[in-house]
């Protein structure tokens, strides 16, 4: 929690007149009843106009003082609210980005989200209000206690009662109230993960004719956080009224003993109505104790959550042993005995794996679903680290590659193509920095979608819609792979990204790759687009079971010819 306020350091001068303005506002609070029971008891008690004119002057001055310190306060408080959010969005945003894989899994999209948003605001409002007003509450209460005692002793020792369990109540109140408001932020997490997946799936809801089980799904989630909340709120407002009548009680005995007082002629008039004043100017601090705890109750659950992202170890750094500008010169990549887990499971997904991959060469990767292709090419950028083993590239561990280095050699097209909402060449231009029209139509051209994008009224300027969802599977395929070539990259990693091509088109594609990259790695389903490779990797369970040219698996493999018979016919699966 404390790394979260860190961030009000840069922010100490306008703190620091805030502070000051707030200060002057409780001083003219503090002085108002005193100058009002001396008016009193100066003036209207012995009807001497001047004194009357003279106390009321004063009065209004500080009054209009303690207004203009106001306006300036709120300027000032608003200013640091709103630059702290501004900052702690930048570094939560910065820190993310920094992730490993292993890191991201630990922080659900959904409550990533709440807490950029909903998180972030919460201690914003709290600042802006601990500028303006929360800070001149307890004073208020302090201040009131002293000048009561200053003007009368006996009256304001009914405060020594009230104040103390006042202040015992409201921290056990602050106390509970921040564990309950945690859950209010963990089932804003949940409405906002339902949100998301049915946002994502809205089609497949359509065509599975789900609508009415998502609904339900919404609604328990939407409950439990109606009903967490109310139950949250009720407990904090319960507190008002128990509050208000130990304040209400004080004053009631106030009045009764000043009365008493004042007819035996032991206390002033004035003195009884500047105790009176200075008891409803603590009773309303009091009364602002409750929205205080509701406030900071959220403020800090919320920085707790925050405090979790920012306090996480990133996993994944650059190596000790990284030369600082080393780069991906051949593409040559050599596995020799690499076992990798996932973090938090037991199961290896890949076992000892050993095998060369030659500078240029290209390399097709099959295998049955969870037989570890997508965690292998995962290794190869460090996106994750192998368990044990070494991975080599160009002969050298690729620790000795800052992750920047290694990444910028590698061309990497996932499973499942993701674009982003703007233009096509802004998709494509992703990625290579200040990437040039030429080389964006290069790309589009090797990957097989510049006539396409064509044909389109916009062409290179169509806008996509958000994640493609005005495109066909083979166009954003096509698109993510332009993405990749439009860096040269030394390696290129293809997994599973020409699935919804036609065998026509991705005959192309993989023409114009294997004429203009180096090393390819594909991972395919398709016997027909493993045999465009120089050699097949058959994996399975993690395990490499066999590696070869196609002729060389039809001697030596049992599987890979049942694959064979499955895809072209049992009449193709023998050796020439």
């Amino acid at each position: 929690m404390k790394k979260v306020f860190t961030f009000l350091k840069s922010y100490k001068i306008p703190i620091t007149i805030a502070y000051s303005l707030t200060f002057i506002e409780l001083t003219v609070e503090l002085l108002l009843p005193l100058f009002l029971g001396l008016m009193i008891d100066d003036g209207v008690v012995q009807k001497d106009m001047q004194n009357i004119v003279m106390w009321g002057s004063i009065m209004l001055g500080l009054a209009f003082l303690s207004f203009i310190a106001g306006i300036i306060n709120s300027f000032y408080a608003s200013h640091t609210a709103n630059g702290f959010a501004f900052d702690i969005r930048e570094k939560l945003f910065e820190k993310i980005q920094a992730f490993s894989f292993a890191n991201l899994n630990k922080f659900p999209t959904s409550g990533i989200v709440t807490r950029f948003t909903n998180d972030v605001r919460q201690i914003q409002n709290t600042i802006f209000m601990a500028l303006r007003i929360m800070i001149k509450a307890p004073f208020l209460v302090i201040g009131g206690v002293i000048m009561a005692f200053i003007v009368n002793v006996k009256l304001a020792l009914i405060f020594l009662i009230t104040v103390p369990l006042l202040v015992i109540f409201i921290l056990w109140v602050l106390k509970k109230a921040t564990h309950m408001f945690d859950r209010v932020q963990q089932s804003v997490d949940n409405v906002n993960r339902v949100m998301q997946e049915n946002l994502a799936g809205m089609r497949l809801i359509k065509a599975f004719l789900r609508r009415k089980h998502e609904e339900s799904r919404f609604t328990v989630a939407n409950r439990d956080l109606a009903t967490i909340t109310q139950t949250t709120f009720r407990f904090i407002e319960a507190s008002m009224p128990i509050l208000l009548f130990i304040m209400n009680l004080s004053l009631i005995s106030i009045l009764w003993f000043g009365n008493l007082q004042s007819v035996a002629g032991t206390t002033e008039v004035g003195d009884v109505v500047a105790i009176v004043n200075y008891a409803m100017r603590v009773a309303m601090a009091i009364s602002m104790f409750t929205f205080i705890i509701l406030a900071f109750s959220r403020a800090k659950a919320s920085a707790e959550r925050l405090s979790d992202v920012l306090e996480e170890k990133v996993d994944l750094v650059d190596d000790k042993t990284a030369v600082k500008n080393l780069q991906i010169a051949n593409g040559e990549i050599e596995f020799q005995d690499v076992s990798f887990i996932y973090p938090d499971t037991d199961t290896p997904v890949l076992q000892q794996l050993s095998f060369h991959i030659k500078s240029g060469e290209k390399l097709a990767i099959i295998g049955a679903t969870g037989s570890g292709k997508s965690s292998l090419f995962q290794l190869i950028p460090r996106l994750y680290d192998a368990n044990q083993g070494k991975i080599t590239i160009d002969r050298k561990p690729i620790a000795s590659f800052t992750l920047e280095h290694l990444r910028k050699g590698i061309g990497y097209v996932p499973q499942n193509p993701l674009l982003f909402s703007g233009a096509i060449k802004d998709n494509i231009a992703w990625g290579k920095d200040h990437a040039t029209e030429e080389e964006i139509i290069q790309a589009a051209k090797d990957a097989q979608i510049h006539d396409t994008i064509m044909s389109l009224p916009d062409q290179y300027e169509t806008k996509i819609g958000q994640k493609g969802v005005n495109l066909s599977g083979g166009q954003k395929q096509r698109i993510s792979i332009a993405r990749a070539l439009i860096r040269r990259p030394k390696i290129l990693m293809l997994d599973d990204s020409t699935s919804a091509l036609d065998l026509a088109t991705e005959a192309r594609l993989l023409d114009a790759i294997r004429t203009d990259t180096g090393t390819m790695l594909i991972i395919t389903q398709k016997i027909s687009t493993a045999l465009n490779a120089d050699r097949i990797m058959l994996l399975d369970y993690g395990k490499l079971l066999a590696i070869g040219t196609h002729q060389e698996l039809l001697e030596t493999s049992d599987l890979y010819r049942k694959i064979i018979a499955s895809q072209f016919g049992k009449e193709y699966a023998h050796a020439d």
